[in-house]
């Protein structure tokens, strides 16, 4: 069979969306593996299925490039947005999508009947270890100093919906070795579910530099969530301020997020690479 997809990016965060109102494929993880690959596939850091909702205006799933579901992709989210926008042809100035994270609220800023950037409400985060899931102890896990297979670490745990281990580093972020540090964090037993680890430089109060190790895809361009439990880990730790759009320097592109204390926005463009069929 031919199976007709949308190849999308937000910050250079790939995925292949595939129109899911009519039906769900029989094995999405599978099919991740397989149109993920950059070689011998379509290529992109995993697939999103645009499905029908009967709580929302459209509900997302997302399938990292190993065939493992994800809860929440602050990118994708923003892409689900477009396509629900434009091809499901939803004109709302609002939508709302349901994901295993919850239902998401995505305001859309569009010209011309084009979605050029959408503000999300990420909602809460979660700071207590259970929500993260994390087995180190306390209320939360703030600049705490932890040993990751021989070198000590200090991290500070988020959930946005997916769990985020984020180190402040004096060195250029750049420089760094992830595909050799990254797996660590990933797969370390402080962390059962896998965790998404986010290195940052401090660049001013309102301007951070990132690159991140996302579990199951290894380092992309961007990531969403990362982004937001970034600020949220620059505030806890005194380097930002509540309520200022704070400007995320990412590989693919940048994006700018407002921790206000009860809830996170977060703001950046969502793009068409291009249209196909791949079969199957």
């Amino acid at each position: 069979m031919m199976l007709e997809f949308t190849k999308m990016h937000g910050a250079g965060n790939d995925y292949i969306y595939i129109d899911c109102f009519n039906g769900e494929p029989e094995d999405p993880g599978a099919l991740s593996v397989r149109l993920s690959d950059r070689h011998f596939g379509i290529g992109g850091d995993g697939v999103i299925l645009v499905c029908a909702s009967h709580v929302a205006d459209a509900k997302m799933r997302m399938f990292n490039a190993d065939g493992s579901e994800g809860r929440m992709c602050g990118n994708g989210i923003r892409c689900v947005g477009k396509f629900v926008y434009e091809k499901k042809n939803i004109r709302k100035p609002v939508l709302t999508i349901e994901t295993l994270a919850g239902i998401k609220t995505l305001e859309i800023h569009e010209v011309e009947g084009q979605v050029e950037s959408i503000t999300v409400d990420m909602q809460a985060p979660g700071l207590s270890p259970q929500s993260i899931p994390t087995t180190l102890t306390g209320e939360t896990v703030i600049d705490r100093p932890v040993d990751i297979d021989g070198t000590t670490y200090n991290i500070t745990c988020v959930s946005m919906g997916s769990p985020h281990a984020v180190v402040f580093c004096k060195e250029d972020v750049r420089n760094l070795d992830l595909e050799k540090i990254g797996p660590k964090f990933e797969k370390n037993p402080i962390f059962p579910d896998g965790v998404n680890t986010e290195f940052i430089n401090v660049i001013d109060k309102n301007t951070l530099r990132m690159r991140v190790w996302e579990r199951g895809s290894g380092e992309t361009l961007a990531c969403g969530t990362g982004a937001c439990a970034s600020v949220v880990a620059a505030n806890l730790n005194g380097f930002c301020e509540k309520n200022q759009q704070i400007k995320v320097m990412l590989t693919g592109g940048d994006l700018h997020i407002n921790y206000t204390g009860d809830t996170v926005f977060m703001t950046g463009g969502c793009e068409i690479v291009f249209e196909g069929s791949v079969k199957l």
